[in-house]
């Protein structure tokens, strides 16, 4: 089994400071294999907003697979935004903009999908699709292969299909071919967590879509702070979601959702789920 620990929406500069380090402590105690963070480090691409994530990403453990989103793009500075768009982000967070990390039992490969000429819309194209055929060839049948990105594939059916990322249909389909199992996304400040199913009707596959709220940001948009503990087998996976309990001061479990693949479909195992409010 392995753990990952999945962050979204951290947006420093408009971050709930007393969050930090009780997120921070919690983390070391799930010790995950691998820290996700699903982009919008920032909320305006300023140099000390990078700073501020960074130094609080040094913190966390490793290894991390780290994506931006549409707000680590600068907004208002027209010739940063169009001809220097993630020059900050690369500069203090990570100049791998296709970041991977493989093991025996997974492999999770970041996407950047923010783009210039969009405010907050995202998309993939077709030289990121290849090298993603790429980097999964060859792998084995058992190792669960995880996609990150700041922009969803999927929603549950009452939310705005213009917030799914540009082109997914034709990502879905390679991802059906490299046998994707799992899909990581931020972006809505919204959990969320299903299968790719109902919007995509692939025949015999459907992948796993975990959405992830926001971690830190006080734009919660009525949901509580929250983050997402993914537990990875090959054929099984659990994610626990933890939100923030103003009461207590501190990040607790809400809800477990298991899930089950047979073949190429992953689909809810409703037996055994657990839930409690904070």
């Amino acid at each position: 089994m392995r753990t990952l620990v999945h962050l979204s929406d951290l947006h420093f500069g408009r971050v709930d400071a007393g969050l930090l380090a009780p997120l921070r402590e919690l983390i070391h105690q799930l010790a995950p294999d691998v820290v996700v963070v699903s982009g919008d480090l920032t909320q305006r691409a300023k140099s000390e907003q990078f700073e501020e994530a960074r130094a609080w990403l040094d913190t966390l453990p490793g290894p991390q697979i780290i994506v931006p989103g549409n707000h680590d793009i600068s907004l208002y500075n027209v010739f940063r935004r169009f001809f220097l768009p993630l020059t900050r982000y690369k500069r203090y967070i990570t100049d791998d903009l296709d970041p991977m990390y493989v093991d025996e039992e997974i492999a999770v490969l970041g996407v950047n999908t923010a783009r210039s000429l969009t405010f907050k819309d995202g998309r993939v194209n077709k030289e990121q699709i290849e090298t993603i055929r790429a980097q999964l060839a060859g792998l084995g049948p058992d190792v669960v292969r995880i996609i990150v990105t700041h922009h969803p594939f999927d929603l549950p059916s009452s939310n705005d299909e213009d917030d799914l990322v540009d082109r997914a249909p034709m990502a879905m389909k390679a991802f059906a071919d490299c046998g994707v199992d799992l899909l990581l996304a931020g972006h809505m400040h919204a959990s969320h967590a299903g299968n790719t199913q109902q919007r995509y009707q692939i025949s015999e596959y459907a992948a796993l879509v975990v959405q992830a709220g926001t971690a830190t940001s006080t734009r919660g948009r009525g949901e509580v702070n929250s983050f997402n503990v993914v537990r990875v087998e090959s054929e099984r996976i659990e994610v626990d979601r933890y939100g923030w309990d103003d009461i207590g001061k501190a990040f607790s479990l809400v809800k477990t959702e298991p899930f089950l693949r047979k073949g190429n479909v992953w689909s809810a195992h409703t037996e055994g789920l657990y839930a409690t409010g904070i």
